[in-house]
């Protein structure tokens, strides 16, 4: 997820599209969450770890 939020944000800086922007950013961030979750030990969507 982070690694996608990452794409749309570059895709959305080359071609100045800000809902790509956007979406890239708040993808980030749940990738953030999910994995600082996962590596604290909770449980993210039924599984021990998320990757």
């Amino acid at each position: 997820m982070i690694i996608l939020g990452l794409i749309l944000l570059i895709i959305g800086l080359i071609t100045s599209l800000n809902i790509l922007w956007t979406i890239g950013i708040v993808l980030i961030a749940i990738g953030i969450v999910l994995w600082v979750l996962g590596a604290l030990g909770h449980e993210v969507g039924g599984r021990r770890h998320y990757w």
